[in-house]
């Protein structure tokens, strides 16, 4: 069910754009260190619940503990979820328009490659396309060198979140309306993914969306998902908010929304250890991050901080949990907690609040363009039905 619209309900515009970005930013830099452990890890290692930011699961020897992800996760640094968002709002402001999966090879991919830029979780100045992981690696790979279409170049990728995680930006441009922001979403993440982390992408810009209608609730963005989702992604959704529904704290919604979601997700119990089935395109699973975001946000009545905690206590792929209740929650009104934004821009030296009036400006340019078109596309179908047109 969608809210009405009043004009009284809620922030505006301005302030959910910028709750949805520097929410997502924050959940992203609370959710790094703790990535692919389990709850039950997690507790031990910090002798309880986390509740702030912490430091890199393995302390001074971060940049060697893991050669393959030789990254400073902690202590209020952004991972590359909050880079492609940002990157994601770069292009919108280079287009100021719709994007599709063009944008992507044309703007995107670009930007990626030929820009230094501050990675916090480097500690240096480097092309973002030195942070991004395998995945998004793939962009470069299909779009520059392989000169795939772009609209077919995210076949072949891992299925995972990848595209999902960055589609915030997406659903702001389409702010109240949610199918739209499903479909551009889609087109857009064609360039990166297929099959079901495809579709978890749509669905996540329709729920950013969504949260962004006047009156609108955890309850009624869930609504909106469950409309729109498809396959697996659905019934995964479906399945997740059903059992979250049943409990009031986060705590002991652990162990069963992971249940939950269990048979949806390809990656299997040891996240570090993939299955052999793993992220492979299918209509019957899902990813895992977005229902359980979703699920998230339900149990935590929509306020941003206890959705964002219960995202990083569940740990798994919690840095894009987070990221994604984080942007749902801040895009629904939620305050961001001060001191959590200002310790994420202060350590990963980024100001978290420029991308939002920049996305701010072309959401209300892309608005006016589609007022225009819209009339236009009034008036011829008035003349096609033999009526005269009128101011």
């Amino acid at each position: 069910m969608t809210p009405k619209a009043d004009e009284s309900s809620g922030p505006r515009l301005d302030e959910r754009i910028t709750g949805a970005l520097v929410g997502a930013a924050v959940g992203d830099a609370l959710g790094g260190p703790v990535e692919g452990y389990s709850p039950d890890q997690i507790l031990e290692r910090h002798g309880g619940r986390v509740h702030g930011v912490v430091g890199p699961w393995n302390g001074d020897d971060w940049r060697t503990a893991r050669p393959i992800a030789p990254y400073h996760k902690g202590d209020g640094h952004v991972t590359d979820d909050t880079l492609m968002t940002h990157a994601l709002v770069r292009v919108y402001a280079a287009v100021r328009d719709h994007l599709d999966a063009y944008a992507i090879a044309g703007h995107l991919v670009p930007d990626l490659m030929t820009t230094p830029r501050w990675i916090p979780e480097l500690e240096a100045e480097a092309l973002p396309l030195h942070r991004i992981f395998l995945a998004e690696k793939w962009l470069v790979a299909r779009l520059h060198y392989g000169h795939v279409d772009p609209r077919e170049a995210g076949v072949g990728n891992i299925v995972n979140c990848g595209a999902a995680m960055y589609m915030a930006p997406v659903g702001l441009v389409n702010a109240a309306d949610p199918r739209a922001a499903y479909a551009e979403a889609l087109d857009v993440a064609g360039a990166h993914q297929s099959s079901y982390g495809r579709e978890a992408a749509g669905v996540f810009a329709a729920a950013v969306a969504a949260a962004c209608v006047p009156g609108a609730t955890p309850e009624s963005v869930v609504d909106t998902c469950l409309a729109l989702a498809k396959d697996g992604t659905r019934e995964a959704i479906e399945k997740c908010c059903e059992t979250a529904a049943a409990h009031r704290d986060v705590e002991s919604a652990l162990v069963p929304l992971r249940e939950a979601v269990a048979p949806y997700d390809t990656v299997g119990p040891d996240y570090r250890r993939p299955s052999l089935g793993a992220r492979r395109p299918s209509r019957l699973h899902a990813i895992e991050e977005l229902p359980i975001a979703l699920a998230m946000v339900l149990i935590a009545g929509g306020d941003h901080r206890r959705a964002v905690l219960g995202a990083v206590n569940y740990g798994r792929d919690c840095d894009s949990i987070a990221t994604m209740a984080g942007a749902v929650t801040g895009a629904l009104g939620s305050p961001v907690p001060d001191e959590w934004a200002k310790t994420v821009a202060e350590a990963s030296r980024l100001d978290l609040w420029e991308p939002a009036r920049v996305l701010t400006d072309v959401a209300r340019e892309v608005h006016a363009c589609d007022l225009a078109r819209r009339r236009a596309h009034e008036a011829a179908f008035r003349v096609l039905e033999g009526r005269p047109c009128s101011d």
